[in-house]
């Protein structure tokens, strides 16, 4: 569930009790700058903030997709996952006093967001009960995503993982409709998503491309057919 999709069904479930003069809105404090709140304007392949920077912002993705990537010691990076709006950033900052980013995100698109300093997100986390009904919803929907990316990992061929990766990048089984995979994503982040080498990612692509499954004209465009190799045992 997206958050913005949370703060649809919260307001659908306060729609019956009166509206008072100033009553928070989830919806525009996630749309607009404001106290501890700016919006900034990323351009595509910049960095929104690197892993050991200071946990001191949440950012919430108004427009774009952002990509979180993790270095090893030894200087090998890895796509963790990939995020597109309406979705936080950088939230676990607000779990300890002093916290350190565990990952770098980076924009993949040009993208809008909104940076809420963490003070302030504290704040409407423990002041405003619908922010936070919204906020622990889309926390358990991530959780629940992350831990079916583990079983897919553990369980499924690469095969497979690339075709539930594509299906997830173009919002297949999310509210509204599916769109083309982000332009120009390379195979070798494809390859670190799923956790194989670029030269299998790129055979799967092209037996995809033949079966009629995807289509290469400028961006990656993902037909639902693409199910069939995702439910096939």
């Amino acid at each position: 569930m997206s958050a913005i999709a949370a703060v649809g069904k919260a307001k659908k479930k306060s729609a019956k009790i009166p509206r008072r003069l100033g009553r928070f809105r989830p919806d525009i404090f996630l749309s607009e700058a404001g106290l501890g709140r700016k919006i900034l304007e990323i351009e595509r392949n910049k960095t929104i903030f690197s892993q050991g920077d200071p946990g001191d912002a949440v950012f919430y993705i108004q427009k774009g997709k952002v990509r979180l990537a993790v270095v090893s010691d030894q200087g090998k990076e890895a796509t963790v996952s990939m995020l597109g709006p309406n979705s936080f950033v950088g939230e676990d900052c607000i779990a300890g006093v002093q916290c350190v980013r565990m990952a770098s995100a980076i924009a993949m698109t040009d993208c809008t967001v909104l940076r809420i300093e963490r003070e302030e997100m504290m704040r409407v986390v423990h002041e405003e009960h619908v922010f936070s009904d919204v906020f622990v919803a889309y926390l358990l929907a991530r959780n629940t995503r992350i831990q079916e990316d583990l079983i897919d990992q553990l369980f499924n061929s690469s095969e497979k993982r690339l075709a539930r990766a594509l299906l997830l990048l173009a919002n297949f089984g999310k509210q509204g409709k599916p769109e083309p995979v982000i332009p120009n994503i390379s195979q070798e982040t494809l390859a670190e998503m799923i956790g194989t080498t670029r030269s299998r990612v790129s055979f799967f692509m092209n037996r995809f491309r033949k079966l009629g499954f995807i289509e290469y004209n400028g961006s990656l465009e993902v037909h639902s057919s693409l199910l069939n190799v995702v439910l096939h045992d």
